[in-house]
């Protein structure tokens, strides 16, 4: 039997929530020791529903990398909705993706297994994320506002939100930790301003873009739970 995509609002609402049972079980176990038994245990539904809407444990894996995809990319560009320059863009949608991180750190693990679990999910993770970002600075760069070649940028910049997102939101004080309280999975932290302003100016400096206004809302300590709820709910 082949999985098909859900035909009611009950159907998408069931499908969700095995998705969302999905990120839980393999941020806490890996893929490999993920099952669908212990998936649909934690949608509370029978695995004869998983097969309903998935044909295997790797394609609600390769589902899931596309939905945090998504997700994530909804919430940045959301966040940065209402810049009126590409710096100021830039600011609100780290902005927005470390707030997804705080909300959703299974993002890291769930994104690194997918190198050995299904390397064409991992592509289109990142190339998707790219895509918007190059579009953006080429806009930027035809503008004057930037100098940067907009394709190495871009990808530049997803490896820095990333690594300071690990660093400051994921480990937080847990970084020197020498057990496993620093996991990936783990509980979330707080980017402190003045790493986040240091992170900006780089990224100004390394784009060549002038000094940009600055606005007093997105230099605020980036909380764990600051608008999560509401970018997730929007998003799906």
């Amino acid at each position: 039997m082949t999985a098909a995509a859900p035909r009611t609002a009950r159907g998408t609402a069931t499908r969700a929530r095995i998705i969302a049972a999905a990120e839980t079980v393999f941020a806490d176990v890996g893929y490999t020791e993920a099952s669908i038994v212990r998936i649909t245990e934690q949608a509370g539904v029978g695995q004869g529903t998983f097969y309903l809407y998935f044909d295997s444990k790797l394609q609600v894996f390769e589902e899931l990398v596309e939905d945090l995809n998504r997700r994530v990319r909804h919430s940045m560009s959301e966040a940065a909705a209402g810049a009126t320059s590409r710096i100021e863009a830039e600011r609100l949608g780290f902005h927005g993706f470390f707030e997804f991180t705080a909300a959703h750190p299974a993002l890291y693990r769930i994104v690194r297994e997918a190198e050995f679990v299904s390397p064409r999910a991992l592509r289109l993770h990142y190339t998707r994320i790219v895509e918007g970002y190059i579009e953006g600075l080429s806009r930027a760069k035809d503008a004057g506002e930037i100098t940067a070649d907009p394709t190495v940028a871009a990808w530049l910049l997803m490896g820095i939100g990333e690594m300071v997102g690990m660093r400051w939101v994921l480990w937080g004080d847990r970084a020197a930790a020498d057990d496993d309280s620093a996991s990936l999975a783990g509980e979330t932290s707080v980017l402190p301003p003045d790493v986040f302003d240091e992170m900006m100016r780089f990224i100004q400096r390394g784009l060549g873009s002038p000094a940009a206004s600055t606005n007093p809302g997105t230099k605020a300590s980036i909380n764990a739970g600051t608008n999560a709820s509401t970018n997730q709910e929007d998003s799906l």
